[in-house]
């Protein structure tokens, strides 16, 4: 599987998520500290962006209905959802973020 390039890490911002859409699927990128985080920018419970919402240490919360998830992982760490939204290995090499897509 090939990476697919997502932003440059100068794009980022620690803690404020990042929304790039790509022909296969929206993916929110997130920085905190040295790690940089991806996952599928929808919230798996009302089909809403998860980049519109708040990131406070690991979690992305849903600005529609706060839904709450761990950036590591995917899985939901408040309600109401209670399905995972996909997670994205992410590297960065030379500035760039890419990320493994399972597409």
């Amino acid at each position: 599987m090939m990476a697919t390039r997502l932003c440059a890490l100068a794009e980022l911002s620690p803690g404020v998520p990042l929304r790039v859409e790509l022909d296969e699927v929206e993916v929110a990128v997130v920085r905190i500290g040295d790690e940089v985080f991806a996952v599928e920018d929808v919230c798996s419970h009302a089909d809403f962006p998860l980049s519109e919402g708040e990131v406070e240490d690991c979690t992305i919360e849903c600005a529609l209905h706060g839904s709450r998830f761990d950036l590591r992982t995917g899985k939901p760490t408040g309600p109401p959802a209670n399905r995972p939204v996909p997670v994205f290995d992410t590297t960065v090499v030379d500035g760039d973020v890419y990320a493994e897509l399972d597409t």
